[in-house]
């Protein structure tokens, strides 16, 4: 074998840990392979977060341009040109993709283009060719899941993937699945002129989130016509010459146009060779330990195939912690209560830490909460949003959970994760200045009456 094909790490997946593994690794003087069979970039970039949110920001001006006369300003809507919208989130994607490649190949990573198989703990082989590592981190992410029987057929049944690349505004849409991608794409469809039906197994849409978080979402929901159907498990689809109905449990059957299949992501492992080199696979996720080690001594796992959080900033998280570990810096672990959360939804929902029921269930009655009303912030005035902080703490100790909801409160998570991650106490927040007029005020004002000093809240 030539030397070429030996590494100090090869990385089998070039998505946001693969990509944010190899950067770091090659950045502290390691020599780096990154496998990957598509683009450098993977879902995050090309079929997730970045195409998404462009979306949704395009849905945003839409409403914008809808409602513009309450600023006093007279504009009309005339409607979308998805070929258009298309171009200009295309366009965010290319921009991002040229960036990337261009840090890539700056950094002397080499990248093998192909499928990688996990062939023993130290190689990995793509095609006829034979990677050897001293570490190997698997990288492969995650799909789109679908329920078992139903069909993609990549028309009417969609997934995430399809609906990215929907050339046409549909009139109808059931979203089966109320967490963060099918109200991600509900509000994008609803400010675009879709008739919109969200189908949830569950009691709540983002179950995930804290309670209050879910029904201010809802109540929004009602008010845009998006129609939530909740504890209500899909039964069946039947297609028709218009589209295809529907059938939940304890509701009438829903027609509509399309049907997207929002039921999260499963861990790209299968046929990958894991198991056959020795690393333990449960249920198709890579348990690891905190130092997000496998079964097997110099394989890392990091990302959606990591038992947790399925984020893109957690695998970026997870790539530059390997990367470390490697270097023999001995970084500190990743914990996902740290990591913030942002559903970019009409209205967003951002949050860390512990919501009030796992506060409760891990701290019994020792535990506080307040809510601020955005209704009192200036700033969300003028942006004509609703909302809210709502913090939760330990009693008489530090603050453990902060969930917001409104107009763009995703901006907010940055102090919000420095408070959990760094065991603030209101008293300790509650001094700081924060710029007038901001939204960000929120979060100073809801300390301050937290800490017993309310200035515009009420005590």
């Amino acid at each position: 074998m030539a030397d070429a094909d030996h590494f100090d790490v090869v990385i089998l997946g070039a998505g946001s840990g693969g990509y944010a593994c190899a950067l770091r690794a090659a950045q502290l003087g390691l020599s780096v392979a990154l496998v990957e069979k598509d683009k450098v970039g993977g879902t995050c970039l090309h079929v997730g977060c970045i195409p998404t949110k462009a979306l949704l920001h395009a849905a945003e001006v839409a409403d914008a341009a809808r409602e513009s006369e309450q600023f006093g300003v007279k504009a009309t809507l005339d409607g979308i040109d998805m070929a258009g919208v298309n171009a200009y989130k295309d366009g965010v994607v290319q921009r991002l993709f040229k960036g990337l490649t261009g840090l890539i190949n700056g950094r002397g990573i080499t990248v093998v283009e192909g499928s990688g198989r996990l062939t023993s703990p130290t190689t990995v082989a793509v095609g006829d060719r034979t990677l050897t590592g001293k570490h190997v981190v698997l990288a492969t992410g995650s799909y789109a899941r679908t329920l078992p029987g139903l069909e993609i057929d990549g028309e009417r049944v969609i997934t995430s993937d399809q609906a990215l690349t929907l050339d046409r505004v549909p009139a109808t849409a059931v979203v089966l699945g109320g967490g963060v991608i099918g109200c991600e794409f509900a509000s994008v469809w609803s400010s675009f002129g879709t008739q919109v039906t969200i189908v949830e197994a569950l009691p709540r849409l983002m179950a995930a989130e804290d309670a209050d978080s879910s029904k201010q979402l809802e109540r929004a929901f009602r008010k845009r016509k998006i129609k939530a159907l909740t504890g209500a498990p899909f039964q069946k689809v039947e297609h028709t010459e218009r589209g295809v109905v529907v059938h939940v449990e304890g509701a009438e059957p829903v027609e509509a146009e399309v049907l997207l299949v929002a039921v999260g992501r499963g861990p790209r492992t299968e046929g990958l060779g894991f198991e056959e080199a020795g690393v333990t696979v449960d249920r198709g996720f890579v348990p690891t330990d905190e130092r997000l080690r496998t079964s097997v001594p110099g394989v890392f796992a990091v990302g959606d195939i990591v038992p947790g959080l399925q984020l893109a900033h957690r695998g970026f998280a997870h790539g530059i912690f390997v990367a470390e570990e490697i270097a023999g810096l001995n970084p500190a672990p990743v914990r996902d209560a740290g990591i913030p959360r942002v559903t970019y939804s009409n209205p967003e929902l951002a949050s860390v830490g512990l919501t009030e029921e796992q506060a409760r269930a891990a701290h019994g009655d020792a535990v506080e909460t307040l809510t601020y009303d955005l209704g009192g912030n200036g700033k969300s005035q003028i942006l004509k949003t609703s909302g809210s902080v709502k913090l939760v703490r330990r009693q008489d100790g530090p603050v453990i959970g902060v969930h917001l909801v409104g107009a763009r409160v995703g901006e907010l998570i940055g102090e919000a994760q420095l408070i959990f991650n760094w065991e603030a106490f209101p008293d300790d927040v509650a001094p700081l200045v924060h710029a007038h007029p901001t939204q960000n005020e929120a979060l100073g004002e809801a300390h301050l009456a937290l800490a017993g000093k309310p200035l515009h809240a009420h005590s």
